[in-house]
This record gives C-alpha cells, sequence and structure tokens, in this order.
C-alpha cells in the first residue's frame, strides 16, 4: 500500500511496483521496484503532469533529497515528480555481495546482471508509467547514465515521453568501450595538468603518497587494500564542481608523525575509504563497461585497462621512476578493484564473466533519433570528465530538435551544484521561451 508523509514544502509518497525481470518474459521472474513520489505541500498532485527522474551511475538510487533541494525546488512549482530507484539500486531489489548469491553461482549472477542496462530501466518505466499517469506521456530527466536511459527511450518508446530533459548524459550513439575510454584518458590528464597548476604543491605530495603505497599498501577501515593504483582512482572527483579542492585539501593531511616516522593519518584513510568504496554502488562496478556494449560478437573485456596500457603517463611506477607528476585516474573500473574493494572482492567472477560476455542488443535507433518528434534539451558540459564532451555533441546533431546548452559554468555535477537553474534552463530549452 503506497504510503504518504511531509518534509518541508513537499509531500513525498513511496510508490512499489512489480515488473519482469526479462521484459521479454512478461510470465517469467519478476522483481520489485521502487519509487518516490514528491509533490509541493499544497498542489493538487491530480493537476500536475508527471516527471520521471532518472540518476546517475550506473548503480546509484535516485537520491534521497530533504525538503525542496537543488533542482527539485523548481521542477516541484509545474510537477508531480517521481525519484525511481533504478533496478538493482536503493530500495529496488538491491544487487550487491550479499543479494547476488540469492542467484547462484558467478555464471546465474552474470546472467542475471545482463538485465539490469539502459533497455531494461526504460521496459521498467514503461511498464510503471499507465498505472501512474494513467496513460499520459510523462517528461523525463535523466542525470549521466540517466541521460544515456533517456536516449535509449528516445530511441525506442518516444511514445511515452512529453519531452526529454539530459543533464551531462548525451552517449555516443555508436563509440564502443575501447573508444569511449581511448577519449577518457587524455580528458583525464588535462584535469589532472589544471589541478596541478592550481595547487602545484600537490605534484609532490601525491608523489610522497603514492611512492609509500608502492612499499607499503594500507589497509583502510574495512579491510580495503590501499594501493598505488587504487590511490590514483581519486581522480574521480576532479570531475566535481569542487572536486580539485577537495583533493588538496586530502592530499595536504595525508602524513602524521609517529614514533617508527611518517605514517598515512588515520582521517586520511578514513576518508579514502568512504571516497573509494564501492560499497552503496557495486553496480558501478560491475555495469561500468557494459553500459557502452552494443555489438553482439565483441565482449568489452576491461577496456579501461587495456586502454591505459597506451597511455604510460598513468603507469605510477613509471610516473616515480621519473620527475612528472603522477596522474590521477577517474571513471574508469579494472579488475584490480575485485581484490582491492571488500565490497566488490566475493564478486570478481561474476565481474570477468560480464568482461568476457558477448550477445550485447544495441542500445540506440540512429535513424528513430533522426526522425524524433519529442522535445529534447541537453546540458553538456565543456570538457566533461564522466561523458566525452565531443561525443556529447556529435549525438546533440543526430537527435532531431534536439537543443543543445553547452556551459563551461558547471562540471558534470552542474544540475546538483545549479540546482534550479540548470533545470529552469531546460526547461525553456524544451519549451521554446529560449
Amino acid at each position: 500500500m503506497d504510503r504518504s508523509y511531509r518534509q518541508p514544502g513537499v509531500v513525498l509518497t513511496d510508490h512499489r511496483f512489480s515488473v519482469p525481470l526479462d521484459h521479454a518474459r512478461p510470465d517469467g521472474e519478476h522483481i520489485e521496484l521502487y519509487a518516490r513520489e514528491a509533490v509541493a505541500t499544497g498542489k493538487d498532485p491530480e493537476t500536475l503532469p508527471w516527471l520521471l527522474y532518472l540518476e546517475g551511475g550506473p548503480g546509484f538510487g535516485a537520491r534521497r533529497f530533504t525538503g525542496r533541494q537543488a533542482w527539485l525546488e523548481r521542477a516541484l512549482t509545474e510537477y508531480r515528480v517521481l525519484l525511481l530507484d533504478q533496478r538493482g539500486t536503493g530500495r529496488s531489489t538491491p544487487a550487491n555481495r550479499q543479494t547476488l548469491p540469492l542467484r547462484g553461482a558467478p555464471e546465474q549472477q552474470a546472467e542475471y546482471l545482463a538485465h539490469f542496462r539502459a533497455d531494461s530501466i526504460v521496459r521498467d518505466a514503461e511498464a510503471i508509467r499507465p498505472g501512474l499517469t494513467g496513460g499520459a506521456p510523462w517528461t523525463v530527466l535523466g542525470q549521466s547514465f540517466g541521460g544515456f536511459c533517456t536516449t535509449h527511450y528516445l530511441s525506442t518508446a518516444p511514445e511515452g515521453l512529453t519531452a526529454a530533459l539530459i543533464t551531462g548524459g548525451l552517449p555516443s550513439l555508436t563509440a564502443t568501450a575501447d573508444e569511449v575510454y581511448a577519449a577518457a584518458y587524455p580528458r583525464m590528464e588535462r584535469k589532472n595538468l589544471a589541478h596541478y597548476a592550481r595547487y602545484p604543491m600537490d605534484v609532490e605530495r601525491a608523489r610522497r603518497i603514492a611512492a609509500h603505497l608502492v612499499e607499503r599498501p594500507a589497509e583502510l577501515p574495512g579491510g580495503h587494500r590501499l594501493t598505488a593504483e587504487a590511490f590514483q582512482s581519486l581522480g574521480i572527483l576532479l570531475g566535481t564542481g569542487d572536486g580539485s579542492h577537495q583533493l588538496h585539501y586530502l592530499l595536504e593531511d595525508a602524513f602524521v608523525p609517529t614514533p617508527s616516522g611518517p605514517a598515512l593519518a588515520d582521517a586520511f584513510l578514513e576518508h579514502v575509504q568512504g571516497l573509494l568504496s564501492f560499497a552503496a554502488h557495486p553496480l558501478y562496478a560491475l555495469l561500468h563497461e557494459p553500459i557502452y556494449a552494443q555489438d553482439p560478437a565483441a565482449p568489452t573485456a576491461w577496456a579501461a585497462e587495456r586502454v591505459r596500457a597506451g597511455h604510460p603517463g598513468f603507469d605510477a611506477g613509471k610516473a616515480l621512476a621519473g620527475d612528472g607528476p603522477l596522474l590521477f585516474t577517474g571513471e574508469t573500473v579494472h579488475p584490480w578493484h575485485f581484490t582491492a574493494d571488500p565490497a566488490l572482492a566475493p564478486l570478481r567472477e561474476t565481474a570477468e564473466l560480464l568482461a568476457a560476455r558477448t550477445g550485447w542488443g544495441p542500445l540506440y535507433d540512429p535513424e528513430r533519433l533522426a526522425a524524433n518528434e519529442v522535445p529534447v534539451a541537453a546540458a553538456i558540459y565543456h570538457d566533461d570528465l564522466y561523458v566525452d564532451t565531443a561525443h556529447s555533441l556529435q549525438t546533440a546533431g543526430s537527435i532531431r530538435g534536439l537543443r543543445t546548452w553547452v556551459t563551461d559554468e558547471f562540471e558534470h555535477d552542474g544540475v546538483r551544484a545549479g540546482g534550479p537553474r540548470v533545470l529552469d534552463r531546460l526547461l525553456a530549452l524544451v519549451q521554446g521561451d529560449v
């Protein structure tokens, strides 16, 4: 039974739905989805159109707002908002090291997770839409991977959409995982060099920490093994608005004096644990490369790891042997993640099977997108760390009627940092007001 409750300025209602695990087999196994409805206090929800929010990821549940935070403030002025936990995330039949053994051996787990990409998420949305809207189409707001899902929505079920809003999430329609990462490493290097230009003292600090970890890998709280490679992956911070500053403050407090010499501070290790752990979002690691797979004959085969070999600047050993800066990585998942992180280690064989898997189907329909009739607006962030700007612009030109807002005012998290202003700009674009 749906239940409603209140927060400042908003009425929230819990919704649960049963959907097929495999939409091609509607009479087969079902899983449960969860979504939270938000309506501004004092508004009659029955008079409002629906807006479906698809979170970034993969692997993240919808953001848990308190009251009318960020973009939700603007959305609630004219929409009834549905914050969907995509399958496997949040409260929607979560998939993690604790639950996946219920599926059986790694082979059964990998087969199960093959149903957790954008195609299944969109079919979930279409399965629940009629019961919520009475059959009327709704507006979709997709952030990052949510934008990938929205692009798939436009490709396969545009009749379900009144409008589509995409923030930092226009994917390449054709790029393989190898091509995605071939574009990512040079972009990551630019982010590194910009960080070191802002904080030149961090060059030596990062080298010192990495050298220490080469000799003595650290154990983080909870058993996470911090190696030089794992330390490098803190570059994920460089894709957010204040991430460079966060990284700087983290590095400056790394060491404390002890009776046996300098050691990595407990506070530093605790902070790093929170940044690097996949405990809250294991699907991000498990499905990070499959979300790009579209060639039925080609496995992703740890694309980020293979492509990295062609960018020696990201090799910690080579960086420390020379006098150049240590380059941080970000937005990449590697085999060692599944040995270093206790939240992922039990899923190592499952990850290997997903990396070797073939038979993936196409996610986008270029011909249908070229004939698109749904109003679409996309915020594209200049030199976005997580989604290649050139790929996004190429896709923008391939979707009929799509209007873009290209900006360097925000990083990838602009819909959060910019809040109401970002959403307001996109709504103005699809409504023809700018």
